[in-house]
Parts: structure tokens; C-alpha cells; sequence
């Protein structure tokens, strides 16, 4: 195996994992607001009775799974960095300190609990992520892999599959319109506004425009363009025409199906088809496969045009509009409810998703055609 080769992996796997390691971040520490001393020592949580007075089986699941990914990213980045013998132990290590860290900062905060169950199991799911990754390497699936995506994508496709990654669990926080990722303009002024309070720069912000809703048709082509960007973004890394369409398939599947979980998470499982009851919905479905089904031919290229148009009419059209009173009221739920420790987690990649897409997009085609990234350093 060229060592070259191996750098890429270790390179698209160190990423990965730093990236994981922020959303954890985010989830254990949101609101990061209210910080305060509590009179308690930050290390007394480590004495505390085990099993703690309040626990679930949500709580105890979520707190394994949440660190699987972590750990199995981190000792895959270590395996293909050379570190055969050290990378279960590294990464099981690395875990535990972090969970360490964030069980330590959340004294500071009211609304979160300090826990020494939630240590050992943080560690658990980290360990237990390591683990695969090491199981995985030694029965050659992760070569498996490599040679897969070496076939089927791009050599410069690392920005896109991390951005591809991501997605899914961008599409779990509730959104107004389906696949609606990045609508942050009322809320954005909402934030503005509150920091401007008593400034006489208060009154430069266009809080008296009110906005008005989107007509059914803008509603239907949110709908399309928001599922048609990541089949774009697919599309731009990914040159046979036949693997275009079985990645599209599978874009719009997930999509569909993430979409349905989140309801089923907000409203409860007999209410997770509920988005689909509306005609602009299903309109926008077919109208976005049909669109992906047309553009298979397109070059990689001109697919990240078309990619980078369809972004900024998608926001465009999203920031145009206001949220509802009623969708408010949904993420009520995920606010004061059990998804509280997710809340940060996927308000930010709901919001950001599309943003470091144009990014990514603007940057691709600021290069010359055939230039790739080179990720070795």
C-alpha cells in the first residue's frame, strides 16, 4: 500500500474525528449560558453514588451510543496514521478525557447534571467505538472501503463525503419545511437584536419588516432544491452516470426516512408521515427526483454550479420567510425536553449544513479544472 494512500485515510479520518469531538461538544455544554459556581467541588460528581437517584434507559443508551462514533473515528485515524498497537488504548483514553472534561464543565451550568455514570459510560461507547474500528481494520473491511471509495468518488471528494456525513443527523432538528437546512434569519436578528438592546444601533435593524410566508409553490421548491443539493454535491464527486443514480436513490431515501424520524422524535411515532400529508411536500419530492434524474449527465463541474445556484436560491427563498408559532412551540420541545443534551448539537449542524456547503462549493470552483487538493502536508 502506497504511503501516500495511507496519509489520505489518516487525513479524512483525523477531520472527522475533531469534527465529532466539537458536536459533542456542543451537545454536553448547550445553552452555554448561566455559567456560575455552585458551591460544589467540580470533582465531587466522581464520589457520588452509582447508579445516580434519576437515570433512564434513554439517558444510559444515548450516553453509550453517543461516543461510539467518537471512538471509532479517532482509533481508525490512529490505525491509518501507523499506530496499529496504540490505537485502542489512545482513543479509549482520549474519550474518557473529554467526557471528563465536559462531565467537570457541567458544575458551572444549572441546567445540566454532572455524572459518574455518565463517565463510565461515555468511556464505555468510546471504547466499544475503538474496538470496531480495530475489528474492522484487522477483518480488511476498512481497505474494503478505500478501494470502494477510490472507485466510486473523486480523489479531492473529502469535503464533500464529510459534508455528506453530516447531513442526516443535520435533518434530524425540526424544520419548518422539510429539508429546510439553514434558516437563521429571524433568529439571527432576534440574537442581534437582543445584544443592540438600549443602543441607538437598535433602530438600524429592519425588525419592523414583517415577513411573509411562502406561497405553496416557493413551498414545493424549497422541497426540491433541498433535496436535490445533497444529490448536487453527490453528483459532484462522482463521474459514472449509474453510480449518480443509485447515490441519488439513496440521498432521497435517507432524506425521507431522517425526515420521518424527526417527526417521530417531536411528535411521537403515529405522527412520524405527518410532513408528508401536505400536497407542496410531495410535489417537491418528485419534482426533486425527477431534477436529479435530468442532471445525471452534467460534468462534475458544472454540477457544482448548478450545486452553488440551487444553495442560494434555497436560502434566499427559506430567509425570505418567517417560522410559524406552531413550529416554535415544537422546538419547545426539544428545549426543555429530553432532547436537551441534542439540542446545540443538531440546532447548529441544522443551521450551518448549507452554509459550509457554499463554502466548500466556492472554494471547488475557485480552482482550475482538473487542480485537486493535495491533503498530505
Amino acid at each position: 500500500m502506497a504511503a501516500g494512500a495511507g496519509a489520505q485515510r489518516a487525513t479524512m479520518a483525523w477531520p472527522l474525528a475533531l469534527i465529532y469531538a466539537a458536536l459533542v461538544l456542543f451537545a454536553s455544554l448547550f445553552p452555554f449560558e448561566g455559567w456560575r459556581a455552585q458551591g460544589i467541588s467540580p470533582w465531587e460528581f466522581l464520589a457520588a453514588r452509582m447508579p445516580p437517584p434519576y437515570w433512564t434507559w434513554f439517558d444510559v443508551s444515548i450516553n453509550v451510543v453517543g461516543y461510539v462514533p467518537l471512538g471509532f473515528l479517532l482509533a481508525l485515524a490512529l490505525l491509518r496514521s501507523g499506530w496499529p498497537r496504540a490505537a485502542v488504548p489512545l482513543a479509549a483514553l482520549a474519550g474518557a478525557l473529554l467526557s471528563l472534561a465536559m462531565e467537570f464543565l457541567q458544575i458551572y451550568l444549572p441546567q445540566r447534571v454532572s455524572s459518574n455514570l455518565d463517565l463510565v459510560l461515555n468511556a464505555g461507547g468510546t471504547l466499544c467505538g475503538a474496538l470496531a474500528a480495530a475489528l474492522l481494520e484487522r477483518l480488511g473491511a476498512i481497505d474494503h472501503w478505500s478501494r470502494f471509495r477510490a472507485r466510486w468518488f473523486a480523489p479531492d471528494a473529502h469535503g464533500a463525503l464529510v459534508l455528506l456525513a453530516l447531513w442526516p443527523p443535520a435533518l434530524l432538528f425540526p424544520a419548518a419545511l422539510p429539508f429546510g437546512l439553514g434558516q437563521v434569519l429571524e433568529r439571527l436578528e432576534a440574537a442581534v437584536a437582543e445584544v443592540l438592546e438600549g443602543t441607538p444601533f437598535l433602530d438600524w435593524l429592519p425588525l419592523g419588516n414583517a415577513l411573509e410566508p411562502l406561497a405553496r409553490s416557493s413551498e414545493a421548491l424549497c422541497v426540491l432544491l433541498g433535496l436535490l443539493i445533497p444529490c448536487l454535491l453527490g453528483y459532484s464527486v462522482i463521474g459514472h452516470t449509474g453510480r449518480r443514480a443509485l447515490f441519488a436513490l439513496l440521498a432521497v431515501g435517507v432524506g425521507v426516512g431522517v425526515t420521518a424520524l424527526s417527526s417521530a422524535l417531536t411528535w411521537g411515532p403515529s405522527h412520524a408521515w405527518e410532513w408528508w400529508v401536505g400536497l407542496p411536500v410531495r410535489v417537491g419530492v418528485a419534482a426533486g427526483v425527477a431534477v436529479a434524474a435530468l442532471l445525471l449527465p452534467l460534468r462534475r463541474r458544472a454540477c457544482a454550479a448548478v450545486l452553488l445556484l440551487a444553495l442560494v436560491l434555497h436560502l434566499s427563498l427559506l430567509n425570505q420567510a418567517p417560522t410559524s408559532a406552531y413550529f416554535a412551540q415544537t422546538l419547545q420541545l426539544w428545549e426543555q425536553g429530553r432532547f436537551l443534551r441534542f439540542y446545540g448539537l443538531a440546532q447548529w449542524l441544522g443551521w450551518l449544513w448549507p452554509y459550509g456547503a457554499l463554502a466548500y462549493v466556492l472554494v471547488r470552483l475557485s480552482r482550475r479544472e482538473g487542480q485537486t487538493y493535495n491533503p498530505e502536508p
